[in-house]
């Protein structure tokens, strides 16, 4: 598998002004100055991890990290063989992404990506938005990236098959839905088959619990920025909520994920919906809301449990 993290993630957006003080102020990233409409943030040590570029609300592309050229070349070749288009990227866009080198291509539905090995390394400390511990990226990458599909299992040789992305686990009800690793983080790529092509969200991982926490405090004031309430997920035991960026997708602020053995892990049909606890979702409508509700209501019913949070554990220890 060449592909080893989410590397970065490009959106489209006619609002640079609302995603400055999104993704400074409640998300706790740091902007870097680009020039013009160009939003650009940082999270760790690399130079960005998330950028903001003029045009319509959406996803513009996720970057996927490779280890060297000779996976890079190995994965363009794969691609192009079995009839996928493949560009390599100029150095002046090498430049702009803070990346050595680069490809780009589309799945079937049109999702461009972008593969890259050497991302650029910033020499200044990374300086959060807002007072937070920082973010737990390194080698699980800087989180993970969620598609609504049109048809979920149609994407899967792609995906799969020929990016390689291992499988977690899936689920059937409410609609179909897969998720993919390629690091220890539980999934770094998902699939929701709503029957509709989209962007869903995107993950960030807090270090520390309260920054997750008193992230979730100041979404509440502002009305209706939440999407999904505070809650904890069946699979991959993250504590987390979601909420609605200026583009209209979602992202999830989270702790606790679950990390994985990659060589050892079996994938596995889920049964239990996607959530133990919490992750209401008011802007759905009655029927499809009260279907979640129903899912984590017969979970607590059975008394259905996951392990605890590592800051639990490490209190305990």
């Amino acid at each position: 598998m060449e592909i080893i993290a989410l590397g970065y993630i490009g959106i489209s957006s006619k609002r640079p002004d609302e995603w400055s003080d999104y993704a400074t102020s409640l998300l706790g990233l740091q902007q870097v100055d680009r020039g013009g409409s160009t939003r650009s943030f940082r999270m760790d040590n690399r130079k960005q991890r998330l950028v903001v570029t003029d045009g319509d609300e959406g996803l513009g592309y996720m970057g996927w990290e490779v280890r060297d050229t000779g996976a890079l070349d190995r994965l363009a070749s794969r691609l192009e063989d079995a009839g996928t288009a493949v560009e390599l990227a100029p150095k002046s866009l090498c430049d702009e992404r803070f990346v050595d080198r680069m490809i780009r291509f589309a799945d079937p539905q049109g999702n461009v990506s972008e593969a890259f090995c050497g991302q650029h390394i910033a020499s200044e400390a990374f300086v959060p938005g807002r007072s937070i511990s920082g973010f737990n990226t390194g080698a699980q990458g800087m989180g993970h990236a969620v598609l609504t599909v049109r048809d979920a299992t149609a994407l899967l040789p792609f995906y799969r098959d020929l990016l390689g992305f291992r499988l977690s686990d899936y689920g059937i009800k409410p609609y179909p839905l897969y998720f993919f690793h390629v690091n220890g983080r539980h999934h770094s790529f998902a699939l929701v088959g709503t029957g509709q092509a989209g962007f869903h969200h995107f993950m960030v991982e807090y270090q520390s619990l309260d920054d997750m926490g008193q992230g979730y405090d100041l979404a509440q004031l502002d009305e209706g920025r939440v999407a999904y309430t505070l809650g904890r997920h069946t699979n991959d035991y993250m504590v987390s909520y979601y909420t609605h960026t200026p583009s209209g997708f979602f992202i999830e602020s989270g702790y606790g994920g679950r990390v994985i053995d990659p060589e050892t892990w079996q994938p596995h049909e889920t049964f239990d919906g996607p959530s133990l606890w919490g992750h209401d979702r008011p802007f759905m409508s009655d029927e499809l809301r009260k279907s979640f509700e129903d899912m984590r209501l017969d979970l607590a019913t059975r008394g259905v449990r996951a392990p605890n949070c590592p800051w639990l554990e490490s209190v305990r220890g």
